[in-house]
């Protein structure tokens, strides 16, 4: 059996504050407080780049774990913003980490929905290839792509990587998985000569009509009911998509984790964020998590604490 047995997290120091922006935009701070739900958010620093977020949360991870660099069989990187076209950053991560040459290493292009498609994809590559341990890593600035002016974006998005350890001592095993994609509204999160463009509404539509479908087919097949699950994780898209998410599933609001105000929308890196809360912890029993967002697409599964 294989499934997560550690996460670390890597956050920028820097923040930026929306409050500064305020005025640019004709803005109440009761947006931000009640619907977007960011107050700051974490900007990487410009010397760094995507490899170098990917390769201080491997870091934090190898020292956390202890597991030996030689011992990490695959290592894969959930990006859409990598370093440039050619090489991959896990390429270059696995290089500057001085991981084995038999390191099996891969990108793959997803965003909001990425990590829990990356926990499925390296689970079953494990699995498949006879192998025990991988690092499942996300990092998506977009910092690197946003326009200051755009308050559409700008005021929402942060900078952040993770590194999860997937192994045959899992403290967590994820399973059920439920995926989807409705490619006809790609149009509404883009990236167009380097600049983000998002249709906030079109995104938030979306998301509050599929993800809940998506939630309910999830427990019919995990076989579980609302009642069975401890916590909720959903991508942090802002605190009024979660929040409406919670309403409209009928799910108490204490069960749904939200943690953006000083961080910002992370992207693929907002689920595991939360789950390494609820990993060290080891208080809850059964974890939804869902993904949801560019592509447009959406991923969810459960995640059940292991000897429970």
């Amino acid at each position: 059996m294989q499934g997560i047995k550690d996460i670390a997290v890597y956050i920028p120091e820097k923040r930026n504050s929306n409050r500064d922006l305020l005025a640019r935009f004709e803005l109440e701070e009761s947006f931000l407080v009640e619907k977007i739900g960011v107050l700051e958010r974490a900007i990487k620093d410009e010397s760094e780049d995507t490899s170098d977020m990917a390769l201080e949360a491997l870091e934090r991870l190898i020292v956390q774990s202890g597991i030996a660099r030689e011992s990490i069989d695959v290592l894969v990187v959930i990006t859409q913003n990598p370093d440039s076209n050619i090489p991959h950053v896990s390429a270059l991560v696995q290089g500057k980490a001085n991981l084995s040459n038999d390191c099996a290493a891969f990108d793959l292009s997803l965003g909001c929905s990425g990590y829990v498609y990356g926990v499925s994809v390296l689970q079953s590559f494990l699995a498949s290839n006879g192998l025990s341990n991988g690092v499942l890593i996300t990092c998506d600035p977009y910092s690197k792509i946003i326009n200051l002016n755009d308050k559409n974006t700008v005021l929402l998005f942060g900078d952040a990587a993770t590194a999860t350890l997937i192994s045959h001592e899992p403290k967590y095993v994820c399973e059920s998985f439920v995926f989807g994609t409705q490619g006809d509204l790609t149009g509404a999160l883009v990236c167009n000569n380097n600049q983000l463009h998002m249709n906030g509404r079109e995104v938030f539509n979306f998301a509050a009509v599929k993800v809940p479908q998506t939630i309910q087919k999830l427990l019919q097949k995990a076989n579980l009911e609302k009642a069975d699950i401890d916590a909720y994780i959903f991508h942090q898209g802002s605190r009024y998509i979660v929040e409406t998410l919670a309403k409209r599933l009928g799910i108490e609001i204490a069960k749904v984790r939200i943690d953006i105000e000083s961080t910002g929308n992370t992207v693929s890196s907002s689920i595991p964020i939360l789950l390494k809360q609820e990993i060290d912890s080891r208080v809850s029993k059964n974890i939804v998590l869902s993904g949801f967002g560019v592509g447009l697409s959406w991923a969810s599964c459960i995640c059940k604490k292991v000897g429970e």
